[in-house]
């Protein structure tokens, strides 16, 4: 008689399941680790911005001094990480370069036109801090991509981490996606320079703020080329881990 097998209750498949998530993986657990993912750049871009405009707007501080109060938190943070780990914050750094920068213009002529101009002073810091970092190979707007990417998944994120680590390609994407920002908001900068000694001050009082969001725009749209292959890249690898 042919031995009869019998299956392990807790091993045997479901009729009309798929393979479940691993034990333990709950959307709470999803939750944390895309807080933990976009951290960063609460603490270094969210934070100092929403101080600024907080000390400016809601308790009436002068530009210059909005800047310098907001500016103490990326600073600290740009020390802190210089010498507990040796290395320079990228995040903290921009944001600290550009309250720098603020406070150097906010100390022109109150001349209408001298006003308008220094915003595109401020903006182009932000532009030539990513653009920099394309050169030195260490994108920074990596560190706003890869949370958006990965989505506080672990596998995904540690299939960003390996094809960073192993992949020229997909180097390569990182590069040209903080070139794209770069190149666009530098261009936003170089327009509204002109626009703010060519058009009247009536006009670019409100077409500045166009230039800025039609500039962001363009940065996502163009940025796709690059974003698109990462994230297939992204899973695929996280697929065949």
């Amino acid at each position: 008689m042919a031995a009869t097998q019998t299956q392990n209750p807790e091993t045997a498949p479901v009729p009309g399941h798929r393979d479940q998530a691993p034990a333990g993986c709950t959307p709470a657990d999803h939750r944390r680790d895309m807080a933990a993912a976009l951290r960063p750049l609460m603490i270094d871009i969210g934070i100092p911005l929403g101080s600024y405009f907080l000390l400016r707007d809601a308790f009436g501080l002068s530009l210059w001094l909005s800047l310098a109060l907001s500016s103490i938190g990326p600073a600290l943070r740009a020390t802190a990480g210089l010498a507990a780990r040796r290395e320079l914050n990228g995040l903290a750094v921009l944001m600290l370069a550009v309250s720098l920068a603020g406070i150097a213009v906010s100390l022109l002529t109150g001349d209408p036109r001298a006003m308008i101009a220094k915003e595109s002073i401020v903006s182009s810091v932000i532009a030539y801090a990513i653009l920099g970092s394309v050169a030195l190979r260490r994108p920074l707007m990596s560190a706003g991509l890869k949370p958006f990417m990965t989505r506080g998944d672990p596998r995904r994120t540690a299939a960003w981490d390996r094809l960073c680590m192993a992949s020229p390609r997909f180097r390569r994407l990182e590069l040209l996606f903080s070139t794209i920002w770069g190149l666009a908001l530098l261009a936003e900068c170089a327009a509204r320079l002109v626009g703010a000694y060519t058009l009247p001050v009536t006009t670019m009082a409100w077409l500045g703020t166009v230039m800025t969001l039609g500039s962001i725009a363009v940065a996502i749209v163009a940025g796709g080329a690059a974003a698109g292959p990462i994230q297939k890249m992204i899973d695929a690898e996280a697929a065949a881990s």
